[in-house]
């Protein structure tokens, strides 16, 4: 490679070009699908190209297929990817090349949050195209021309949905998806929505800006009316999303555990809320005993559950099932309510408490609220004031996260 193509390589790593005609629009929009196999949630991008969605990962990563281009080591965007550092996996070094005009290129280490397999690898930057939104519909296509993320080998992709094409960190990364995309050249405010679906038959949807975010019918709603806020807390060295949960209520009588000495983690790779077990044990005692669920005849447990009941022996609402009424209390004092559509997993004619006992949890949390408890709720984070929105379930006001309209309005 000769001077002058050096010049060529770098200058994207300088400029980022995002092309769209005027428009009146502040919010982008993209379908999330549920994978019923692996529990896990995917953004549909690049109108066929399907993300696993991570709030946790700090960059996002795909298969990308040489001759891709690289980023220069310890260039801004180099820095921010090798941010966050990666427990498992090896110590990052620059690669560099013995030709005298060719750079070391940015290593990064991917990482698989299933099987927690990671692998060195360089940073890249690719074109994402996803559609504006009226907040009721998609409208016009935006391209945004240089996106970073990291390249993956196969090995990766082990335990991911069928047909993924990467992963999509919706993290407080600098470079995740949700910061890329959220622009204030392009008057994009720092937040994004997610409303997870609750069966692969009918997409939920992302959101990213200002909204309003409308679900429809029956209601025509604007999601954003219906939210209480909680502060959006951070732990050093991490991307995570946490808020500050004080304890658990259940049947309104909280446990005599206070869990708020540390932060509760968001995760929609956790496929059940994990809690840990001196607060589980309460809580799996207390469910039992309360309303709906107090007398009912137990049946033999359904791994990775405790507590299981024949569901036609349990009451039917149109929150889910007539179970206790589980609330996380949280620090700001708001309770977020979880209801028998988020509590209870039918397995079969088997209805199951869909929370797991944690043991004790790696990262030290009593609690990391799982992607099932988030189905069906709309969450709204916050970025700009560091504040978490969140609706409890949509089926009270007889809507679901299914509800979003995405015929494309082009007009």
């Amino acid at each position: 490679m000769n001077p002058p193509n050096l010049f060529v390589l770098i200058i994207p790593l300088i400029i980022s070009h995002h092309q769209g005609s005027a428009q009146p629009y502040k919010t982008l929009v993209a379908p999330i699908r549920k994978d019923t196999t692996t529990s896990l949630y995917t953004i549909t991008l690049n109108s066929h190209h399907h993300y696993v969605i991570d709030l946790t990962a700090p960059l996002s990563w795909y298969n990308c297929s040489p001759p891709h281009p690289l980023v220069v080591c310890h260039s801004p965007p180099c820095t921010e990817a090798q941010s966050y550092p990666s427990p498992p996996c090896p110590q990052r070094t620059s690669a560099a090349n013995t030709t005298l005009y060719i750079p070391c290129s940015c290593t990064v280490t991917p990482v698989n949050p299933v099987t927690k397999s990671c692998a060195v690898s360089r940073l890249t930057y690719t074109n994402i195209n996803l559609r504006w939104t009226d907040g009721r519909t998609p409208t016009t296509r935006i391209v945004f021309n240089q996106v970073y993320i990291s390249c993956a080998p196969a090995s990766l992709f082990r335990s991911l949905p069928k047909g993924a094409f990467g992963l999509a960190s919706l993290s407080s990364s600098p470079l995740s998806f949700s910061s890329q995309f959220t622009l204030p050249n392009l008057e994009i405010a720092k937040k994004f929505a997610i409303c997870l679906p609750s069966t692969p038959s009918t997409p939920g949807v992302a959101f990213f800006g200002d909204g309003p975010y409308y679900i429809l019918p029956p209601t025509n709603l604007d999601a954003e009316t219906i939210i209480s806020y909680t502060p959006l807390l951070k732990k050093h060295n991490s991307p995570d999303f946490f808020i500050g949960v004080n304890s658990i209520a259940v049947d309104g009588r909280s446990i005599p555990i206070l869990i708020s000495t540390t932060p509760t983690k968001l995760s929609t790779v956790v496929p059940y809320t994990t809690v840990r077990s001196d607060v589980y044990r309460y809580l799996k005692q207390s469910f039992s005993k309360g309303t709906g669920t107090a007398g009912v005849p137990r049946v033999k447990r359904v791994k990775p559950f405790d507590l299981c009941w024949n569901a036609s022996a349990l009451g039917f609402t149109r929150v889910g099932f007539r179970v206790p009424q589980i609330d996380l209390e949280l620090g700001n004092g708001k309770n977020w309510t979880i209801f028998g559509a988020n509590s209870m997993k039918v397995i079969g004619d088997v209805a199951c408490l869909a929370f797991v006992n944690g043991g004790e949890i790696n990262d030290g949390s009593a609690v990391v609220i799982g992607s099932y408890q988030m189905e069906n709720n709309f969450l709204l984070f916050d970025m700009e004031k560091s504040r978490l929105g969140f609706s409890s379930t949509l089926f009270f006001i007889r809507t679901s996260c299914g509800n979003f309209n995405f015929t494309t309005n082009t007009k």
